[in-house]
């Protein structure tokens, strides 16, 4: 799976059988009453993901979706 950040908190997620999905998590981190998810909001913060075992974090876990759920299109 490759990641590409695209604008403010959209990403463009490229599978590796060629799926692709763009992914807004604006909407999920502006509804969150987590102080630590909404701190994501900093578009400086939320540019500093990666991919782990297929799964897209950010830090040390503190932001995590697994790729079953991003490959859905959920979030």
């Amino acid at each position: 799976m490759n990641a590409h950040h695209l604008s403010s908190y959209k990403l463009r997620l490229e599978f590796t059988d060629g799926t692709e999905r763009v992914i807004d998590l604006e909407p999920f981190l502006k509804a969150s009453r987590n102080p630590a998810i909404r701190a994501y909001l900093d578009p400086e913060k939320f540019s500093q993901f990666r991919l782990e075992y297929g799964d897209l974090l950010w830090d040390d876990y503190d932001l995590c979706f697994p790729i079953a759920d991003l490959y859905q299109g959920q979030i």
